[in-house]
């Protein structure tokens, strides 16, 4: 394993296989893993993963896939354990290994924002206003961090500081449940280009139908319709012939 160690949840004889491999981490579940999984598919890296198995030889490559929860990615590439790995910069910040890693390519996807939040109808309207009360989180390192700045600026000790609580998911539950005033959890961006879009095609069939309607000529006085039918092998060469896909009759 080339000083690397590593302790995957697979069959003996893929750990053995995997000496002289690029280890390569990626995210074993959620929406990180649904992308990885087209960029994977993308760069023409072909394997097959086993049920139950986290570790997997990539057929046409020296590399080993290892597919371990996006949290522990950081730590893993950090400590040497694996090579490369697809994670959040989230993460990162909440391992603490942003010394530890280098960032080679930023992918683009998976986009959000942490966010301090409290209940729309609650008491609290400011962060200030959340400072010395309780705060249930999944990133316990860079809330702690950030009301630490805020309890040491409004100069609350001891017992009247922030209590950051950790949970590891369901944490837009915990003001409802009472375990906590607020929390920091992330949030997905709205897609703007996507609301312009719609908002737009909503507004040009408002403005469609503000202008005049056009007259056909079933409409004037001398004009009425005619079904014709013929052979098809004795249709003439000028008539146009197509299909009637989706008609209102």
């Amino acid at each position: 394993m080339n000083g690397r160690k590593f302790n995957p949840e697979g069959t003996q004889a893929d750990v053995d296989s995997l000496d002289g491999r690029l280890l390569f981490a990626i995210p074993k579940k959620g929406r990180l893993h649904e992308k990885c999984m087209e960029l994977l598919s993308g760069a023409d890296i072909q394997f097959r993963r086993h049920a139950r198995l986290d570790v997997c030889l990539v057929k046409n490559h020296n590399i080993a896939l290892v597919f371990l929860p996006a949290s522990d990615i950081p730590s893993f590439v950090g400590k040497g354990n694996v090579d490369l790995g697809i994670t959040g910069q989230d993460v990162i910040l909440e391992a603490e290994m942003s010394g530890l890693v280098t960032e080679i390519l930023q992918l683009g996807f998976g986009k959000c924002a942490l966010q301090v939040q409290v209940p729309e109808a609650g008491p609290i309207k400011t962060v200030e206003g959340l400072a010395g009360k309780r705060v249930v989180t999944s990133f316990e390192i860079l809330s702690g961090k950030y009301f630490k700045n805020i309890d040491d600026r409004l100069q609350l000790a001891d017992d009247s500081r922030t209590k950051i609580e950790y949970v590891g998911g369901s944490v837009e539950a915990a003001c409802a449940l009472g375990l906590a005033d607020g929390i920091v959890d992330l949030v997905a961006p709205r897609s703007g280009p996507l609301i312009r879009l719609v908002t737009s095609r909503i507004a040009g069939v408002v403005a469609a139908g503000k202008l005049p309607a056009r007259r056909t000529p079933l409409e004037e006085s001398g004009w009425v319709a005619v079904n014709v039918m013929v052979e098809k092998k004795k249709i003439a060469d000028d008539i146009l012939i197509f299909n009637l896909d989706n008609c209102r009759v």
